[in-house]
């Protein structure tokens, strides 16, 4: 197809996404994966392929920004990436200290107020990435306007055994009692770093899972989830946009299950005094949407129209 043509398309088919999303996850996490495929199959070295990766994390960087979302975690260095051969760890080592670097000078970074953190076991890393790391965040650690999460020598199972341990820990030295122990004091000890949960997890590159990414804020959260076939270095803004559709469809889904579960609550306590009723439903509504909240209450008149 001609490339003017296949532009003119996607623009088209970018403005019809456009319309049909209403709103925006508040924190999308992004496994960028195909950067060794994408030059593999052009003929390139893999140090290209992640070049050209890169630039497309600067890109949507941009499109959060438009669409409003507020934190964006993105996959940068497993821990299985340890494994690779030593001259790609080196490159790739590199190439995250040199965009670390820019992203903490760069004037849209400071003008957006975006603050530039890394999650994992960020010790394992080489000095010269943990001196960048230090320096991005300490440029931007005043900002809270966006968040841009970088995980660095990350596991999942990793993180998750750690704040076991560390909890175990503060329960034998007395520090800690056994009955306080829940959601708030576990993510206190994931790596440290405070991560609101996930409302999207996008991965590129073909393959259907998940890979160990950000299990305690994503599955917790049942976050929606969008595989999509292109590589991380042909990702496109339509890509992004479809995956945000995803979001909301499932959203959708999830609030009309939601609100069909508090109806057949009220309709079964309906046999219940009126008080308890309306009890029922106060708490119900505090955790609705505005638009289910609104079906609750047209339930509740028909249940006061059957008691009067």
């Amino acid at each position: 197809m001609d490339s003017r043509l296949r532009r003119w398309i996607d623009r088209a088919y970018e403005r019809l996404l456009r319309r049909d999303i209403d709103g925006s996850p508040d924190h999308v996490a992004i496994i960028q994966d195909g950067n060794r495929r994408y030059a593999r199959e052009r003929g390139d070295g893999t140090a290209a392929g992640h070049r050209k990766g890169a630039r497309t994390t600067e890109q949507v960087l941009r499109w959060c920004r438009e669409l409003g979302i507020e934190e964006l975690t993105l996959y940068a260095f497993s821990t299985e990436n340890f494994e690779r051969p030593p001259d790609e760890r080196e490159h790739l080592f590199d190439l995250i200290e040199a965009k670390l670097r820019k992203f903490a000078d760069a004037t849209e970074i400071h003008e957006n107020e975006v603050c530039i953190r890394a999650l994992g076991d960020v010790d394992r890393l080489p000095d010269r990435v943990r001196d960048a790391v230090a320096y991005a965040e300490e440029r931007t650690e005043s900002y809270d306007r966006f968040r841009l999460n970088v995980a660095l020598a990350y596991g999942g199972r990793a993180e998750l055994l750690e704040a076991a341990r560390d909890t175990l820990e503060a329960v034998e030295a007395g520090r800690l009692d056994p009955a306080g122990v829940d959601t708030a004091e576990i993510e206190r000890r994931l790596y440290a770093r405070p991560v609101r949960d996930v409302d999207l997890i996008v991965r590129t590159g073909g393959d259907e899972r998940t890979s160990n990414f950000l299990p305690w804020h994503a599955n917790g959260n049942e976050a929606a989830v969008f595989f999509c076939a292109p590589y991380w270095p042909e990702f496109s803004k339509v890509d992004f946009l479809r995956a945000i559709r995803t979001y909301e469809s499932r959203e959708a889904s999830w609030r009309h299950t939601r609100t069909e579960r508090a109806v057949a609550l009220v309709r079964a306590v309906a046999g219940s005094s009126l008080v308890e009723t309306r009890e029922v439903v106060g708490r119900l509504r505090e955790q609705l949407p505005r638009a289910s909240a609104e079906e609750l209450s047209a339930e509740l008149d028909i249940q006061d129209g059957r008691v009067d």
